[in-house]
């Protein structure tokens, strides 16, 4: 069962206990009609439904924005009954901490942050290998050496992943620019269009995203430019243009993480998982030559078995200092505090 903003805003209704052993709430920064990053939680979130039945009771609020309003839907949602809160959005940090902090018998999990208690766990997902795919396909396709990236917010996570496809790209295409343009929004459709429009009349052959809306590759397909997807498969809105995403699979990490509280097991934890646990999970690979994909799936499985890292050194940034030196790999630390672009893209880092 689930309830939506709908319900919230008229007053939940009773159910019986016998019939509901737990309610789970989900918070959600975007519509849950993105394709993208909302799209795939609630993905999840339809999955806990699946796999526990009668014994769950699943309640989802969407497009709320990071900030009080924030606060005020997490909170309604612990005072209404709800024994596991899962926040999804970095900006939700100090909002779900605050609120752990008030409702100590409610569990929270919020995700890409960093703030834990001991009923507050985080959870997060390794993109950053996705990204280094990606990158990799981009710099065997592009025809310009020129690669634009629509980031959200300058946060580690996108900067992150800026970084991870241009090191890709550059292993096997030494020419390859990468072009970052912010939209400072997770899913403004209108603007990522824009944002995809003004990169590819700039000469741009291969939009990358870092927001959650098709658009992007809606425009690239319309400009007869390449693209890839984000958080899902978006094939479906450009077949002609897109050639693979990174598809966020959270389905797992829900199902489990419910059954733990269910079966008493439940501890905060610190997850951070990609490939091989099946989290981060490639769309098929699409326009391109068959040898390109190849590779792709090849770096793919090195990652996913340990033989390789999107981030061994030598990374070297744009002032010339060595962040990563040759023959190390970077640190789970150095990776979510990371605050600067490597060499080969273009474009400012906001403060």
């Amino acid at each position: 069962m689930r309830r939506t903003l709908a319900a919230l805003a008229v007053g939940l209704v009773a159910t019986s206990a016998a019939a509901q052993e737990l309610k789970v709430g989900f918070v959600y920064v975007g519509p849950i009609g993105d394709f993208g990053w909302t799209y795939q939680h609630d993905q999840g979130r339809l999955a806990v439904e699946q796999a526990f039945g009668d014994r769950v009771e699943t309640t989802y609020v969407e497009s709320v924005p990071e900030g009080a309003d924030a606060e005020r839907v997490i909170r309604q949602l612990a005072a209404s009954g709800h024994g596991l809160i899962f926040t999804t959005s970095f900006g939700y940090m100090d909002a779900t901490a605050k609120i752990a902090e008030q409702f100590p018998d409610v569990k929270f999990e919020h995700a890409t942050g960093y703030k834990t208690a001991a009923n507050l766990a985080i959870y997060n997902a390794r993109f950053y290998e996705g990204r280094a795919v990606i990158g990799t396909i981009a710099g065997r396709m592009t025809r310009t050496n020129r690669i634009g990236y629509i980031a959200s917010f300058p946060i580690p996570e996108v900067i992150m992943g800026v970084n991870a496809a241009t090191l890709a790209a550059q292993k096997v295409n030494p020419d390859v620019e990468m072009t970052v343009t912010w939209v400072n929004s997770w899913y403004d459709p209108g603007r990522e269009a824009d944002a995809a429009k003004a990169l590819i009349a700039q000469g741009i052959d291969v939009i990358m995203q870092h927001t959650d809306s098709p658009a992007p590759v809606q425009a690239a397909a319309e400009a007869g430019a390449l693209a890839f997807g984000q958080a899902s498969d978006m094939r479906r809105f450009g077949p002609e243009a897109h050639m693979t995403a990174i598809i966020d699979d959270w389905a797992p990490y829900y199902v489990k993480r419910v059954g733990q509280v269910l079966d008493g097991t439940w501890e905060s934890t610190n997850s951070w998982a990609g490939f091989a646990e099946g989290e981060v999970v490639m769309a098929p690979y699409w326009n391109m030559p068959y040898e390109v994909a190849v590779e792709a799936a090849d770096l793919e499985r090195a990652i996913r078995l340990g033989r390789t890292h999107p981030f061994e050194g030598p990374v070297v940034d744009r002032d010339g200092a060595v962040q990563v030196p040759e023959g190390e790999t970077a640190s789970d630390a150095h990776l979510l505090s990371m605050g600067y672009f490597v060499q080969g893209v273009v474009g400012d880092l906001p403060k």
